[in-house]
């Protein structure tokens, strides 16, 4: 059973840092591509970063590149999303994903947790 939790939202002020965390399970993790999402109120879930567990390969969306940093710790089976000078803008639930390295559609998701940014 595939479990993908995630922890470390919460509000933060325009400029600051939060570290979105998602413990993943039941997962054979060389075959698989970690993905963050987030949806804010009123707009459809949008991409913002991936990673590939095995090789380490990122991709990021525009808006957060330069931002935001996608990591992996294979010894905690843990994916990170480092959100440095947040801007208001970056408000919304964000949600932790996964596919098969070669599926076109994450087919597993997070509960999902509030990031709010103050101006």
């Amino acid at each position: 059973q595939v479990q993908l939790v995630e922890s470390g939202g919460g509000l933060a002020q325009a400029g600051g840092s939060l570290r979105l965390s998602c413990v993943a399970s039941g997962l054979t993790f060389s075959s698989y591509t970690m993905g963050w999402f987030r949806q804010a109120p009123g707009k459809e879930r949008e991409f913002v970063a991936m990673i590939r567990w095995s090789s380490g390969i990122t991709s990021y969306t525009d808006s957060v590149k330069g931002r935001f940093a996608i990591s992996r710790d294979n010894a905690k089976n843990t994916v990170y999303l480092q959100m440095n000078s947040l801007k208001p803008e970056d408000t919304a639930v964000y949600y932790c994903a996964a596919k098969l390295v070669y599926a076109r559609d994450y087919n597993y998701w997070g509960q999902g947790t509030q990031v709010t940014v103050s101006s």
